[in-house]
């Protein structure tokens, strides 16, 4: 992915502040700020725009249909992996998954992800290894990504949707745009492909903060190219959100978006979460980064032979899995799939699972996750917050150490690791938190910072590096 700022710059009137654009003598200095008829205000040009002001209302009107073919997109996911993971084992008379079910899964994961990433346009998407999400995906080679994220990531595949949902908005924005193509610039065309991805992916973060949140720091813009870009991805976030949340009390399907029904109790953090805080951070990004790093090899051993390879991938993540409900006696669903559900449940029950299986967990998903990365297709974050929550509540009976500030610190540093984004992590991270997010904001933000800049200085892999955190604003690309 690129950064917006370099592909998608504040579309409107030409700046007569930059010197390529001067043809005469120098311009008048503008009158002080606040003054009315402001003309030299870039920001208040923007926003008097005309061209401008017809793509926020674009905006807002796309936000209505891409909530829905969100809400339906999630929605149709989650249901097939209840029916694999819940009803089908009961239907064959197991009370949960037995221990070799990830092994048959995800090997006929395998099987469908092959001719999608080897026949069809768009190869399902992106490798996720490189971020968030690629290129925004065009009406053509959408087809291959909704198909392989319905049909893989139910199955058991450890990754999120949010990268599929992201390719989801921005292509229905861009065949939005078919019919006023020649019309429309190639800047308003990109910004608007990144307020369609930025609508989308709000659907599953609990609203359009975090969404926008994570536009505008990846994008790390200044002055009127910020507000151009953020206000459409605001409110097209907004209006999209707005239609999830009540579509999904009408029909009341579920959606399984990233979010905590449960916290564990308040805790103000003390003296002892943070100097506990500090090493275990540096063990998340041991354990995130280094899973990060290590799919680079995978991901150019499986560009060698693709469809083979693909399928010998995908069965090898149901190895780990399997191991897991061995080792532990619980069920494998909780080491596959993308983790919102068994991020839940720690943080309803904090001591359910003991410390031999919350580490067994660690190990099991960091494997599996490490292998989805580098060959199969969906989003990195959501198993990377739950890696990173898992880590810190395995060390939460250290003397001095409360769950709660282990949970928080947990989330924030595995979601600054793999998205190299500490603003958007510790806001994501107080968010989950809920009530309890008050008391725990400076443990969150010292765990963000801490984790993006330990795994910024840890060694680089060889080839060249294509971090989420230049990642996340691609939409913006035309």
């Amino acid at each position: 992915m690129s950064r917006p700022a370099d592909s998608a710059p504040a579309p409107g009137p030409t700046d007569p502040t930059d010197p390529a654009d001067q043809t005469g003598p120098a311009p008048a200095p503008p009158p002080p700020p606040g003054t009315d008829g402001d003309t030299g205000d870039p920001v208040s040009r923007l926003l008097r725009d005309r061209g401008y002001q017809g793509l926020l209302a674009l905006c807002v009107l796309l936000g209505v249909p891409i909530a829905l073919a969100s809400f339906f997109f999630v929605s149709l996911q989650h249901w097939l992996q209840r029916q694999v993971w819940e009803e089908l084992p009961n239907a064959v008379g197991y009370d949960r998954a037995p221990w070799w079910w990830p092994l048959p899964a995800l090997f006929l994961a395998g099987l469908i992800l092959a001719p999608i990433v080897t026949r069809m346009p768009g190869r399902g998407g992106h490798v996720p290894v490189h971020g968030l999400g690629g290129k925004p995906i065009g009406p053509v080679e959408l087809p291959s990504v909704v198909i392989a994220a319905v049909a893989t990531l139910p199955l058991g595949v450890v990754l999120g949707p949010e990268a599929p949902l992201m390719a989801l908005g921005s292509g229905l924005a861009l065949l939005a745009m078919r019919p006023l193509k020649k019309a429309a610039s190639p800047k308003g065309v990109a910004l608007l492909a990144t307020a369609g991805s930025t609508a989308a992916i709000s659907t599953i973060l609990g609203g359009p903060v975090v969404a926008a949140v994570l536009i505008l720091e990846a994008a790390a813009l200044a002055g009127p190219q910020m507000v151009a870009l953020l206000l459409p991805c605001l409110i097209a976030s907004a209006t999209g959100a707005l239609v999830f949340t009540g579509f999904g009390n009408w029909t009341g399907l579920s959606t399984g978006g990233l979010k905590l029904p449960q916290v564990p109790p308040d805790v103000n953090p003390d003296a002892g979460d943070f100097l506990w805080g500090i090493p275990i951070v540096l063990l998340i990004v041991v354990v995130v980064g280094g899973a990060h790093r290590l799919a680079l090899p995978t991901e150019r051993w499986v560009q060698g032979s693709t469809a083979w390879r693909t399928v010998a991938c995908a069965s090898a993540v149901g190895v780990p899995l399997a191991a897991y409900s061995l080792i532990t006696d619980r069920s494998p669903d909780e080491a596959a799939l993308s983790g919102q559900t068994m991020l839940g449940q720690l943080a309803a029950a904090p001591h359910a699972l003991s410390v031999g299986a919350l580490v067994t967990l660690v190990v099991c998903k960091a494997l599996a996750w490490m292998v989805c990365l580098g060959s199969l297709r969906g989003g990195p974050i959501f198993p990377a917050v739950l890696l990173g929550a898992a880590t810190a509540m395995a060390c939460s009976g250290l003397p001095g150490l409360h769950p709660t500030p282990a949970l928080a610190l947990g989330m924030a540093a595995g979601a600054a690791v793999v998205t190299g984004l500490p603003l958007t992590s510790a806001v994501l991270a107080v968010l989950l938190m809920g009530p309890d997010a008050f008391d725990q904001m400076p443990l969150i933000v010292v765990a963000a910072v801490v984790g993006f800049a330990a795994n910024r200085l840890m060694p680089a892999p060889k080839q060249t590096r294509a971090g989420p955190s230049a990642d996340a604003g691609a939409a913006a690309r035309p």
